[in-house]
């Protein structure tokens, strides 16, 4: 039986099995206080992307709720793409804020920038761009924007640990910028997640997120601590930062081999709707367009490669459901299709996808 090709496949050597074994062994597994392996990744990752902090958390869905919560969204609007994983969208509910939906622009599937100021009303506190697959989005005109209307922005970069703008890692252009780390990720952990803090308010937002990220915890002392505000089980486990360590240190040749299999998908796959080439994109994923979407998959599955759907449109799930139209932002929905394109794909699976492509368009 043929070996199957995988969507996702993280690349992993005896260093990751050497750090695990060191944090076994050592029986110091997790610490609310964020000490040992987490504080070193969380250092090491500030200097990688050039922030001026970084607060590690066990998901990028728990950072996004902790990046929130830092600005009082109570009753207030996020504009926000519907074309993004729930969790984006669930942040803004769980701190109270009301998600309005802005369609993508088609080249790139980021939020439409021309499409922000028309929604932008009186209750409008925060702009909450997501990098679709890695692809950064125009964060010069998200920050013109939001300088015009006195607004926030908070990166949604879950998809984008790598990712570029303007020469610059994603991670130090925005107050605040949330990653997620996972098996599936660019930087791959057993779960993970990261905010990422800038500005002036730095010093100020650490220490509220390190007391959040540990059920509120602070001014701790031996076993005597006191806790004067709600907080949550958020903290980062020592095995993920060991392994988050040795990833981060090869996430750019890594993400480089992802890059050159983008450039050769964009130049050789035979569609018109298919992911831009861009040097700045990590390439967490790489997208298409198909009509039949569902015979195209069965298609791919039966010759032995793996597919994916990211994502189904928010605002078309029953908790999310909304009269607004985002044509884009649908039609998208309903023909995107994620193919393989992590960096354990040999010559010979990158040509037989392609082919695999252009043999159904």
């Amino acid at each position: 039986m043929k070996k199957k090709i995988k969507l996702f496949d993280p690349v992993i050597d005896k260093n990751e099995e050497k750090s695990v074994v060191k944090v076994l062994q050592s029986k110091f597994w997790a610490s609310g206080s964020g000490n040992g392996n987490v504080k070193i990744f969380e250092n090491n990752f500030k200097n990688y992307v050039g922030s001026n902090d970084c607060i590690a958390v066990n998901s990028g869905t728990s950072a996004l709720n902790l990046a929130l919560s830092l600005m009082d969204i109570k009753n207030k609007e996020v504009i926000v793409p519907s074309f993004t994983f729930v969790s984006t969208i669930h942040a803004i509910k769980l701190n109270g804020g009301k998600p309005v939906f802005v369609d993508v622009d088609k080249k790139n599937l980021c939020l439409d920038n021309e499409q922000i100021s028309q929604l932008i009303t009186n209750k409008t506190k925060m702009i909450l761009p997501v990098h679709f697959g890695g692809m950064p989005c125009n964060l010069s005109e998200i920050k013109k924007i939001c300088h015009d209307y006195d607004l926030i922005s908070i990166e949604d970069a879950a998809h984008a640990a790598g990712s570029t703008y303007k020469n610059q890692k994603i991670g130090k252009h925005s107050t605040a910028v949330c990653f997620s780390f996972h098996p599936v990720k660019n930087l791959a952990m057993p779960t993970g997640g990261l905010i990422s803090i800038n500005g002036k308010s730095s010093k100020k937002f650490k220490k509220i997120l390190n007391s959040r990220r540990w059920c509120g915890i602070t001014n701790r002392h031996d076993s005597f601590y006191d806790v004067d505000e709600m907080g949550w089980n958020y903290y980062m486990n020592e095995f993920s930062a060991a392994i988050g360590l040795i990833q981060l240190k090869k996430l750019d040749k890594l993400n480089k081999k992802r890059k050159k299999i983008a450039k050769l998908y964009s130049k050789k796959i035979n569609l018109e709707h298919k992911m831009m080439f861009d040097e700045d994109c990590s390439y967490h994923l790489y997208w298409i367009q198909v009509k039949n979407r569902n015979q195209f998959r069965k298609k791919m599955s039966d010759i032995g490669i793996e597919t994916g759907i990211h994502y189904r449109p928010v605002h078309t799930f029953s908790m999310y459901e909304t009269n607004n139209r985002l044509p884009v932002t649908e039609k998208v929905g309903d023909e995107i299709v994620s193919i393989p394109i992590h960096p354990n794909l040999s010559n010979e699976e990158i040509h037989k996808i392609i082919h695999a492509v252009n043999d159904f368009s």
